[in-house]
């Protein structure tokens, strides 16, 4: 299994990722190429090598070649929404964006479609989160953890005036993330590049165990060599045949609620970011009949399972534990069969076999539009992605 490991000693910011990336063997015309795919104009990227004390790596800036309009995350979501990047770059990218969003909302107080992008920019906030997605699609990373986050202090001159360092964004972006303090008298995380980390992910702390293939250097924009101000990006490959990472377990008993209300239950976990959702028929005092809710989620949907829960049950009280799930390496693209697009999900087995799964509600979708066997449609699914027609 391939992994990065992003070594913040001194920071971490969205340009110091791009140029960590790039350094480590993301060609700079794959970026170009892919970044096209927003049909965003006016802007263009500069690539050099640079140095921070004894340490020189890839420092990457986005240059403004015309005059942007004023964008909110509303305008910058419909912009991935609309573009023609492949569906696993937007869905990551629109991940990042609306918890960087929704960070900034929390902040300052006000609906996330609100936010406006003052001092990162719009279009440095897109190049930034697409291109880290289209990088490590392109390095194929499957697993990804960083180092504990060093945080700067200080105050900030910006838009809402003088506010204390780090920034109330990043920190509200780094709840459940292990920090640690950074001495240095300036911004080290930004909002950007707390919001990528953040969201992709699987664990922050030591380096994990791997065989070591590459190395890039991210450098960021302030010259002072101690700390330099760079990020190390370290690719390797794992002898493990599988991942794992801390997952919450949500459960409550609910013996008096209609069981019609159930599947509105379910639908509501599942599009509240819900990893699986199941009911389990069990009794309860004085043999009465039961059910047990059980929701798997990640640590960060917590409190929207919760409410959730609440809202849509009977249930007073809701408990929940730390599990650790092991997951197998996959990745997810669709295919064009007959029948219109269908999403597959592949996954590699210890023994190295593939495993290919159609994704039920495509299938039964173009099934029903053109009166075929699911069957036909799931097998065809099967056989494209097998012959790699994706």
């Amino acid at each position: 299994m391939r992994i990065a490991y992003f070594d913040a000693f001194s920071g971490v910011s969205g340009d110091m990722i791009l140029g960590a990336l790039l350094d480590a063997g993301f060609p700079k015309r794959k970026l170009e190429s892919g970044l096209r795919a927003l049909n965003l104009p006016g802007w263009d990227l500069k690539t050099c090598r640079e140095s921070r004390g004894a340490i020189t790596g890839t420092r990457l800036v986005v240059l403004e070649t015309e005059s942007q309009p004023h964008r909110h995350y509303r305008d910058l979501k419909s912009l991935l929404q609309r573009s023609e990047l492949p569906d696993t770059i937007k869905e990551t990218s629109l991940r990042i964006l609306r918890r960087l969003a929704e960070a900034e909302a929390r902040v300052h107080g006000m609906d996330p479609d609100q936010v406006h992008f003052h001092e990162v920019g719009a279009v440095d906030t897109l190049v930034d989160i697409v291109g880290a997605a289209l990088g490590l699609e392109h390095l194929a990373i499957e697993e990804i953890v960083a180092s504990p986050l060093p945080l700067g202090h200080g105050f900030v001159e910006c838009s809402h005036g003088r506010l204390p360092l780090p920034s109330p964004a990043t920190v509200a972006l780094l709840e459940g993330v292990p920090i640690r303090s950074g001495r240095a008298e300036r911004e080290l995380v930004t909002p950007t590049g707390a919001a990528i980390l953040s969201t992709i992910c699987r664990a922050f702390g030591p380096i994990p165990a791997m065989t070591l293939e590459k190395v890039g250097y991210g450098v960021g924009r302030h010259p002072e060599p101690n700390p330099p101000n760079v990020l190390r990006l370290m690719v390797g490959r794992t002898a493990e045949d599988f991942s794992s990472r801390p997952l919450l377990l949500l459960e409550t008993h609910i013996d008096d609620m209609n069981p019609e209300f159930y599947d509105h239950l379910l639908e509501g976990c599942l599009r509240d970011g819900a990893l699986d959702v199941c009911l389990v028929p069990m009794h309860m005092k004085k043999n009465r009949p039961a059910v047990l809710v059980r929701v798997l989620a990640e640590p960060e949907r917590k409190d929207t399972i919760l409410r959730r829960l609440f809202s849509d049950t009977s249930t007073l009280g809701v408990r929940w534990h730390t599990v650790e799930r092991a997951e197998l390496p996959r990745r997810t693209f669709r295919v064009a069969t007959a029948w219109g697009p269908v999403t597959v999900k592949e996954a590699r087995a210890p023994d190295g076999s593939i495993r290919i799964q159609p994704e039920y509600e495509d299938c039964k979708r173009a099934a029903r539009e053109n009166n075929v066997s699911i069957l036909r449609v799931y097998e065809e699914a099967k056989r494209l992605a097998r012959a790699g027609d994706a």
